[in-house]
């Protein structure tokens, strides 16, 4: 069996997506030696990556969301003349005709539209919405499987595109990198990015869905209350949605109790979890929620929105609060930090056995049974078809 997997989107610039890449490619490597596999890789990690011999790196230089994806990896992936692609984001170029898995990690463009959750002129977003419309109508209905990180995702696929084979769709849990859990410095950290006790913190991007708003105007209202300052970590890679996060920061007079930490590596990410009151993750939809996960590992809280997701993923291991309500958040924030030491390690402890069901290994093993059904459907088709040329 040859497979092809797109996996441009490596690295962790790339945030969950790269995330999701990264571990599911390396657990593959390691776990299956029997199959051919050709993976596409991007200049940046070409060289550095090392595989295995039944594996064969493609320089695939072409951008996501892009014209030039469209036209040229079709050719690429005929050339190789895999027998199954996996495409890891739902980008499908629309002139390849190959059989193929997808991973749709979340439906989000579905339901955040407009000009506030982009950064492109009303005219190129409208068309390129138009696009993904039709990319996405490619991947679920062209595919022979299609791979989801939760049945929140999947039920709301179902929601959207009524006539889709729910059998058609097979929900993959992700998993915990250990690499958030090595830092030998552990209590070091927070000084390293000038970050004083006690704070919570959020990891990610800064996107409108992401809620970070709501978050900090429940951070000023937890500070007119509190004896002691309480910050508010964003650890957050630099771009257009931060940007405009820390104007929203200075015209709330809230420089004083928010801090921006910029990116920060999975080394220090832990060991700022493990120092800090709690996660804070106010999102307005997930498709997943690996932060949570990375959280509770490390040894902290986890205060999360009360959606679907979060309560499917993180079940009773979490304090809950309303995303679009700040004094719910602010409620939660304060339990968090009124809570008694014995009753927060107890709650940790739980939780930290608790996700020990998530684990990429089992990702990268359901995964491997995906690709085998998707082969055997395909072969069934085959002889369909021989049958049907007969009639």
């Amino acid at each position: 069996m040859k497979i092809l997997i797109d996996a441009r989107l490596w690295g962790l610039e790339n945030t969950g997506l790269g995330r999701y890449t990264i571990n599911l490619v390396e657990r593959l490597k390691n776990q299956n030696r029997k199959n051919n596999y050709i993976i596409l890789l991007r200049k940046k990690y070409f060289n550095e990556l090392k595989f295995p011999k039944n594996w064969q790196k493609v320089l695939a230089e072409s951008r996501h969301y892009s014209i030039k994806e469209q036209v040229e990896i079709p050719k690429l992936i005929s050339k190789k003349n895999p027998d199954l692609v996996h495409f890891l984001h739902f980008n499908i170029p629309l002139l390849f005709k190959g059989n193929f898995v997808v991973t749709i990690h979340d439906i989000l463009w579905h339901k955040q539209k407009g000009t506030s959750v982009t950064t492109l002129p009303p005219h190129i977003y409208a068309a390129k919405y138009v696009g993904y419309k039709l990319v996405f109508s490619k991947a679920i209905y062209a595919s022979k499987k299609i791979i989801v990180p939760s049945q929140s995702v999947k039920n709301e696929l179902l929601d959207y595109y009524a006539n889709l084979d729910r059998e058609k769709i097979v929900v993959t849990y992700e998993g915990i990198d250990e690499r958030l859990l090595s830092n030998p410095d552990n209590k070091k950290i927070p000084k390293k990015y000038n970050l004083r006790t006690p704070y919570f913190i959020y990891a990610g991007n800064a996107y409108p869905h992401k809620n970070l708003p709501r978050a900090i105007e429940a951070i000023i209202r937890l500070n007119k209350v509190s004896k002691k300052k309480i910050l508010f970590a964003i650890a957050c890679s630099r771009d257009i949605f931060l940007e405009r996060l820390e104007r929203f920061i200075s015209e709330s007079e809230a420089g004083d109790f928010v801090k921006v930490l910029g990116y920060v590596s999975d080394n220090d990410l832990g060991a700022l979890y493990n120092n800090s009151l709690g996660l804070l993750y106010p999102s307005f939809s997930e498709g997943f929620g690996l932060q949570g996960l990375e959280a509770i590992a490390s040894g902290t809280l986890v205060l999360a929105s009360n959606i679907p997701v979060f309560k499917e993923v993180y079940e009773n291991n979490a304090l809950y609060f309303d995303p679009y309500d700040v004094a719910s958040m602010a409620k939660s924030m304060q339990g968090a930090i009124d809570m008694k030491k014995e009753q927060r390690e107890k709650m940790i402890k739980k939780g930290q056995e608790f996700i020990k069901r998530y684990s990429w290994d089992r990702t990268a093993k359901e995964t491997l049974k995906i690709y085998k059904q998707s082969l055997l459907l395909r072969s069934k088709q085959s002889l369909q078809d021989t049958v049907d040329s007969f009639k």
